[in-house]
């Protein structure tokens, strides 16, 4: 725990109207209060207090003085500050209740209510008004033993995880170069500066092809198979469209990515050896090895069975299994296809026919905050209470179907990758949600290195910090005032959650992506909205993606209009102030950690971190501590030099390395020794409360139940089915000839010359009869001068692009 306080507290001492040090404080956690001292600093809030002395000293002995003992919580990681003034008829004192975003439930209690609103007054002004990521504590941290001399900055380099992949300029053309279109971030500024594209594809198509897809994040290789050579790759949504827009460039892109298996050499030439001292990817014998499929619980042969039947027979073989190649868009079907009324949506497999299209139906944003909320509310009262949460409203709130949900995702990634020797393309809408959580969990699944501590770190260096998650707007460094409140200030019992109302079934995802998209189009074509609050995030699936949230309304269309054509955003650098939009923020990351919990619970030997490494990394995403986390993409990190003016998140990890080990990990890799393959699969019916996180015992929150059997097919069907946990993510299926499954027919065009979208919610009134007389009645028609107002439909698009981008 850092040492800095005091001269913090010096600092503070000089700042008027803001206690430093109030005495007399009582701290309530889990039923049990002490008192002690609090401390408020620029960066932290300390509670001090020393124990009862031990009186069970033998005769003749003094009482051991025990030593004072610290509880240190940082600003940023305060989710919801509640201020509970004493009232007249109430015995109760004034207190402060903080909920913090690493579940830590803790309650401050006065004997003044002054105190109580100066200090509340303080962590307001020292959480959310700070204005710019700068002034966070990791621009002033400065680090002590052990992690002094540690410098995690290093331990990522694209080019060095490129060549441990195969790919180098020096060595064979495996299919893959290293495009430098991108050095200086011109072509798509929240995407790495490195990209690994087809050695077929030239620059000048990648132009062309980023124009076809959000935010410019075309289709580019994030993981290479070193048996068979297949690839994973990512992007964004195409910008389909109700016309139905297609790129000849696009296609071209992914056919080459799709064909790079084909034109190298037999895979096992090329494999029989690591590709990496790091990486153990061969048996010990050194003979080839091909992933062996483990045992496949029902709702996974199932999946693969489907893609099968509707796939191709007229692709070239690999190893002698039939090729399935896959795109992956990860949204329900139905939230895919309200993007296409806002000039976005997913590919038209019949321009794509070499591929098939698989629908996971993973919920947005929106969906998994609301859900975790709901977990925080079994949990709220865990600052004066010692009662355990109800089970059944822990049940309720979804949370493990979601993570389930995911966990299946990249499964079936993995498996069409491993088992299938197939390519696969995954996007969401943005490419920096969804898509990150499938890549890298099917990498974790696919490749030993990437559970080792260095290989994990290497990939969340890669998938989730250079492919440019957005974990500012994600994570809400900069806090909100949204989340600071005075309970006998309410007015109405508000409670800053603002449940939104839907078209179809308010339990469901997909009566929000309608409306959303529904909103946002009719807001195109009313000159008066020039508010922009309706816009709900593109991975919710509508939001444009904004750096400067303070600039007014004119600069804001501007530069949205200016990214929507060259993929730009305004520099992270610019000394604006920056403000947390409640509604951007998301559990995303944490659902990532969680469902690698689930992977090292199940498969305890696999793994070389402890599941405390998961949870310290949680803790340290929101302490603002470090610089890795902060930014929202790799170009602002540059801009910010956020490597020169912090340290990274990884001296902590490196520098304690011996805490975070797991002693039951077996570093040997043997494909032919049953527990030891290569090929690592979650169990969804397996999946349980990763309690410790939630700072809870096991039995609290999953009761008594029993240990994992590796290897095991589904001896759970009672808990799987009591925690209504899906049997399958993939919800449809499709190619250029057939569609299984929830995928609404998209082909053909309606008497306004709008794309038809079927009825994907059985019958009349249906979601997707909604979706399409949604569409018909926004006024987009065909021809010069049709539809909203006679605008013309370039004019259209412009405004749409201004808009949505």
């Amino acid at each position: 725990m850092p040492r800095i306080y005091r001269d913090q507290r010096t600092w503070a001492a000089g700042r008027k109207k803001q206690p430093t040090d109030v005495d007399d404080v009582k701290l309530v956690r889990r039923g049990e209060q002490v008192e002690g001292t609090l401390h408020l600093t620029p960066h932290h809030l300390i509670f001090c207090h020393s124990p009862a002395p031990n009186v069970d000293e033998p005769n003749g002995h003094l009482p051991h003085r025990t030593k004072p003992r610290e509880l240190w919580i940082t600003y940023p990681i305060i989710q919801t500050c509640t201020l509970r003034l004493s009232h007249p008829a109430s015995h109760h004192p004034s207190s402060i209740r903080l909920r913090c975003r690493d579940f830590t439930f803790v309650c401050l209690c006065f004997s003044d209510e002054k105190k109580a609103r100066d200090v509340y007054d303080s962590i307001k002004a020292w959480t959310c008004k700070l204005g710019r990521i700068e002034k966070l504590y990791a621009f002033s941290y400065q680090p002590q033993a052990p992690e002094k001399d540690v410098n995690g900055w290093d331990l990522y380099d694209a080019r060095r995880e490129w060549k441990r992949q195969g790919i180098s300029e020096k060595d064979p053309d495996k299919g893959w170069r290293i495009s430098k279109i991108n050095t200086d971030y011109g072509f798509s500024p929240t995407y790495p500066a490195l990209l690994a594209v087809p050695s077929a594809i030239s620059d000048n198509t990648l132009n062309y092809a980023g124009r076809y897809r959000s935010r410019v994040r075309l289709p580019v290789l994030t993981y290479l198979h070193p048996v068979n050579n297949c690839s994973i790759t990512r992007s964004s949504q195409p910008l389909v469209g109700v016309r139905g827009n297609r790129s000849i460039q696009d296609e071209k892109l992914l056919l080459a990515i799709f064909s790079t298996s084909h034109s190298n050499q037999s895979p096992i030439d090329s494999s029989s050896g690591p590709r990496s001292r790091q990486s153990p990817r061969s048996s010990s014998s050194g003979s080839p090895t091909r992933d062996v499929p483990p045992n496949l619980p029902d709702p996974e042969t199932l999946e693969d069975q489907m893609i099968s039947r509707t796939g191709g027979d007229d692709g070239p073989k690999v190893y002698g299994a039939q090729q399935h190649n896959l795109i992956v868009d990860a949204r329900p079907t139905v939230n895919a296809l309200a993007m296409q009324a806002v000039g976005l949506g997913s590919e038209n497999m019949d321009n794509y026919r070499f591929a098939t299209k698989a629908y996971l139906g993973i919920d947005n944003i929106h969906v998994m905050r609301d859900s975790l909320n709901k977990v925080i509310d079994t949990l709220k009262e865990s600052d004066v209470t010692p009662m355990p949460p109800n089970r059944e409203a822990l049940t309720k709130s979804g949370w493990l179907k979601h993570i389930a949900g995911i966990l299946d995702g990249a499964s079936l990634i993995a498996r069409q990758v491993a088992l299938q020797h197939s390519h696969v393309l995954i996007h969401c809408s943005d490419g920096w949600d969804r898509t990150s959580q499938l890549s890298a969990l099917s990498q974790l699944c696919l490749d030993p290195y990437y559970r080792t501590l260095e290989g994990f770190i290497v990939l969340v260096e890669k998938d989730w910090l250079s492919f440019g998650h957005m974990f500012n707007h994600r994570s809400g460094f900069l806090s909100s005032e949204k989340w600071f409140s005075i309970e006998n200030e309410r007015i109405g019992g508000s409670d800053n959650h603002h449940p939104r109302t839907s078209l179809g079934n308010t339990s469901s995802g997909a009566g929000h992506a309608i409306e959303n998209a529904f909103l946002s189009a009719k807001g195109f074509f009313n000159k008066d909205n020039a508010s922009r609050e309706s816009f709900v995030d593109s991975d919710g699936e509508l939001q444009p993606y904004e750096q400067s949230p303070s600039s007014n309304s004119n600069k804001k269309t501007t530069s949205s209009a200016a990214a929507s054509k060259t993929g730009k955003e305004p520099a992270a650098s610019d000394k604006t102030t920056t403000t947390t939009k409640v509604k951007e923020t998301s559990p995303v990351f944490h659902q990532f950690l969680d469902a690698t919990y689930q992977l090292l619970y199940q498969n305890p030997t696999r793994f070389e971190f402890n599941e405390r490494f998961l949870r310290r990394l949680l803790y340290h995403l929101y302490s603002c501590q470090y610089g890795t986390f902060l930014y929202n993409n790799e170009r602002e990190r540059e801009e910010a030099a956020v490597r020169q003016k912090t340290r990274s998140v990884w001296d902590y990890f490196l520098g304690r390395r011996e805490q975070f080990l797991n002693p039951k990990f077996e570093e040997r890799v043997d494909d032919n020794v049953r527990g030891r393959e290569r090929l690592v699969l979650p169990r969804g019916e397996e999946v349980r409360w990763w309690s410790e996180v939630f700072g809870r015992d096991d039995r609290e929150m999953n009761g008594v139940l029993p240990t994992p059997n590796v290897g095991a097919s589904g001896g759970m069907k009672n808990r799987e089915e009591a925690k209504g946990l899906p049997t399958s993510v993939l919800t449809g299926i499709e190619t250029a000839e057939q569609a299984v499954g929830a995928v609404p027919p998209v082909k053909g065009s309606t008497e306004n010359g709008v794309m038809g979208f079927g009825d994907s919610g059985g019958g009349k009134g249906g979601v997707g009869s909604q979706l399409a007389a949604g569409i018909k009645g926004l006024g987009i028609g065909s021809g010069k001068g049709g539809g909203a107002g006679g605008k013309s439909r370039e004019r259209l698009q412009r405004e749409m692009e201004a808009e949505m981008q």
